[in-house]
């Protein structure tokens, strides 16, 4: 839902000027839903998240070079055709949204043949056992602001495994997780939880918290360049802008769990420039089938992006 808000906005904003393809220019490429015949519903469905995916990242991409910071405030992988057409791509990316346009079509014809129910927001169970986090499961990590600071815990509860995201419940210190009387274990905090959607990208946390909506895209390749903002929750005033680039990838057994490991080398500059340096660089490690966050060194003269975490440990439910 906040891909249809964020792309309805950018349709009501867009101007119509500049030599760009309009709309009504970028046609679909037809393509036959008899490609899809004998497809189980849950196929299409994955296909389906697949192209909305690549459409949303190529709105991004098409958005953010014209510097209308529109779509950059949360494209999920639900796409609104008509406001993405209204971006007006031209050149190979024209071409390339009038063929995952078409694609999609088909998709969605050929799931209407097929008779399929609408795709359900949760991850299908198959892909959820592949996950290398299941539902329930806590995750502890240790940060501080730098190595001069004492460790202290985050916890987190995975609340709901979905297919563009997992969210997560915050849960109080160990040592204030203690049953009361009834035997029951104190709740976990409602208000303060963590969304990430499967790239690895923060798109909700609690106030204060760091989140970065819109860094990664596509496979995360070795040697992939990517730049995107990280930014303080409820502060639109502290903002950094970062390029990332995939320097190593791999199995890796972290927490007791194997990830498939996904090294970003962060550099950039903190937008504020009120209180000294400016510039930023760091680390930044997730799980390429999950987006599980693995790890963030980030360092920085400004305070809020001074921060190392890693995840220590992954307690079954």
């Amino acid at each position: 839902m906040a891909a249809v808000a964020a792309l309805a906005t950018l349709a009501a904003t867009l101007g119509v000027g500049g030599c760009a393809s309009r709309s009504g220019e970028v046609m679909a490429v037809q393509s036959s839903p008899a490609q899809f015949a004998g497809w189980s519903c849950e196929r299409i469905d994955d296909e389906t998240e697949r192209v909305q995916r690549r459409a949303a990242e190529l709105a991004w991409a098409v958005d953010e070079r014209a510097g209308n910071n529109i779509v950059a405030l949360g494209v999920g992988v639900m796409v609104f055709w008509p406001a993405l057409l209204a971006l007006r791509p031209e050149g190979p990316e024209a071409e390339d949204l009038a063929k995952l346009k078409g694609r999609f079509e088909a998709l969605r014809e050929a799931a209407s043949l097929a008779r399929c129910p609408p795709p359900s927001a949760e991850l299908p169970a198959a892909r959820a056992a592949a996950l290398p986090v299941a539902l329930g499961d806590r995750l502890v990590y240790e940060e501080r602001p730098d190595v001069r600071h004492a460790v202290t815990e985050r916890r987190l509860a995975v609340r709901a495994l979905r297919r563009e995201e997992i969210e997560y419940a915050s849960l109080p210190p160990a040592a204030a997780a203690t049953p009361d009387a009834a035997g029951a274990a104190a709740p976990a905090s409602r208000g303060a939880g963590l969304r990430h959607d499967r790239p690895g990208n923060v798109v909700a946390a609690g106030p204060g918290m760091l989140m970065w909506p819109n860094l990664l895209r596509g496979e995360l390749a070795l040697g992939q360049v990517m730049a995107g903002d990280i930014q303080v929750v409820d502060d639109p005033l502290a903002r950094a802008r970062v390029r990332a680039q995939v320097v190593a990838v791999g199995p890796q057994q972290v927490a007791g769990r194997r990830f498939d490991a996904v090294v970003l080398e962060l550099f950039g500059d903190v937008l504020d420039e009120s209180s000294g340096s400016t510039r930023l660089d760091g680390v930044l490690v997730v799980d390429r089938a999950s987006g599980v966050l693995l790890r963030l060194d980030l360092r920085s003269a400004q305070a809020p992006f001074r921060v190392m975490r890693r995840l220590a440990r992954v307690e079954p439910r």
